[in-house]
Parts: structure tokens; C-alpha cells; sequence
């Protein structure tokens, strides 16, 4: 039988790291937070029975969660961000896999909670996330933002039909708080890339998304909300690209 070591970041996680926790309980021999300093009750939600809690200046997305690998006393690892929570499915037949033995790379369907309601259309759904590999052979890259895993060749990746909960955003404040970091660190990643942005993409990349979030991919069958999501997507595309038309005018990089 696997033994699984969990692994998660958090920063300012106090609505959401503790059903995150009770959940990862019935899977992880190990549980594994890696704190970039909280000033909230992150840090004593954390300190609980069965968690080993450490703290660590940021890194940067990729290089955080490399770290918390490092800390994993298990070879596979369930690595989870601190909004995402284990369905009694997902839980199930994480069980099942490690009774009858782990090789590849898993992924999972995640559903996103939006202002009361699971969205179940548009560009949130369906999102699939690769969250359980062994580590040994299975690294983040170093992508300060948008950080993905590095699989080998040899290694497979296997869809699980089970599903991750993201309970994304309580607020629209914290919505456009987070809109305003990530664009930031995309902005930036697209500079030092030396890639450009022109009038033209400036002003239509982000009607289209919304068009294609709201219309062609049914956001508006999630009523109010996903009206309201197809709103927030082009909004945050606006962003990233007036940023990254900034960087490129002043000649710097955003702080």
C-alpha cells in the first residue's frame, strides 16, 4: 500500500485552509503546510495534530511548493493550494489507488464555488488539475506565477473522474485583490519573455473572452454568477495586457 505526504502554501488562509485540512485527513500520512508568514489565523488553524506547519519567505509559486516537496517524507505527494478541498469521491478513490498502487501522474476535474453556487459552465468549467505524482521523479518549474509540473516522457498522466472543490473567492474585493496580484506577475512574466502587446489585442482579447466564457462555453446557464465570472475573466485579461503595455512604456519591471 502507497503512503501519500500532502503538501500546501498558504498565505492568508483563514476561510479556507481548515475544511482543506479535514478533508486531506482521510487520505495523507502526512500533512505538510509550507506558510509564507500570515498575519491572519492561518498559522493557528495550521497548528493542529497531524500537521507539521513550517514558514518560508516567498519564493514565487513554482520554488513555494519545490520547497514543500523537499519537506515530504513520502514519495507521492497530493499537493493542493489552500481554496481546494477533496470531494468524498475524490477521497475514495484516492484511497482505492493507493491500496492497489501509484505509477503515473493524476489529475482531477476541479469545480469552482462562486458566490453561493458551484459553476458548472463557461471558462471555470471543466478545469483539470494534475495534484498527485511521486516527487521523485515529478518537479514544479520555476514559474513565479501559472506554475505547472514537469512530467518525463515515460510518465503518463491518468484522469480521475472525481472531482476538487475550489472555493475561489468569497468577495468581490478579495476577487479583484488576487486580479490585481496575479496580473502583476503575469504582466511581469510576459516582459521578461520580451513579449508585446498591441492595440488591437489591447482591445479585443478581452470582449472575446468574455463573448467565449459567457456564450460559447454557457456561462450564463450558472445565471447571475456566471454572467458575473465572464465579466471578471475579461477584466483580468484587460489587466495583465495594460500592465505589460506599461512595462514596455516605462521600460521597467512592476514591483
Amino acid at each position: 500500500m502507497h503512503t501519500v505526504s500532502a503538501v500546501i502554501i498558504t498565505h492568508n488562509e483563514e476561510k479556507n485552509i481548515g475544511r482543506c485540512i479535514e478533508a486531506l485527513q482521510k487520505v495523507a500520512e502526512e500533512i505538510i503546510i509550507i506558510d509564507s508568514f500570515s498575519t491572519d489565523a492561518t498559522p493557528e488553524i495550521c497548528r493542529r495534530p497531524g500537521v507539521k506547519f513550517l514558514q518560508q519567505s516567498w519564493l514565487g509559486f513554482g520554488p513555494q511548493k519545490n520547497f514543500g516537496l523537499q519537506q515530504a517524507t513520502h514519495n507521492f505527494v497530493l499537493a493542493l493550494d489552500a481554496d481546494e478541498v477533496l470531494t468524498e469521491k475524490a477521497i475514495s478513490v484516492i484511497n482505492e489507488l493507493k491500496k492497489n498502487g501509484m505509477q503515473h501522474v493524476y489529475e482531477f476535474p476541479m469545480v469552482s464555488y462562486f458566490f453561493g453556487r458551484f459553476l458548472r459552465h463557461g471558462q471555470e468549467y471543466p478545469k483539470y488539475v494534475r495534484r498527485l505524482f511521486d516527487k521523485t521523479k515529478v518537479q514544479w518549474d520555476n514559474k513565479l506565477v501559472h506554475e505547472t509540473l514537469i512530467i518525463p516522457p515515460e510518465i503518463s498522466v491518468v484522469r480521475l473522474h472525481a472531482e476538487l472543490e475550489h472555493y475561489s473567492y468569497h468577495t468581490i474585493e478579495q476577487y479583484v485583490a488576487k486580479a490585481n496580484f496575479y496580473t502583476t506577475l503575469g504582466a511581469n512574466e510576459l516582459y521578461n519573455k520580451r513579449k508585446r502587446v498591441y492595440f488591437i489585442k489591447l482591445l479585443f482579447s478581452p470582449f472575446f473572452t468574455f463573448v467565449n466564457s459567457c456564450f460559447f462555453k454557457l456561462g450564463f446557464l450558472d445565471g447571475w454568477q456566471g454572467i458575473v465570472v465572464a465579466f471578471l475573466n475579461a477584466h483580468t485579461k484587460f489587466l495583465k495586457y495594460i500592465k505589460l503595455w506599461e512595462l514596455w512604456r516605462n521600460k521597467k519591471i512592476l514591483p
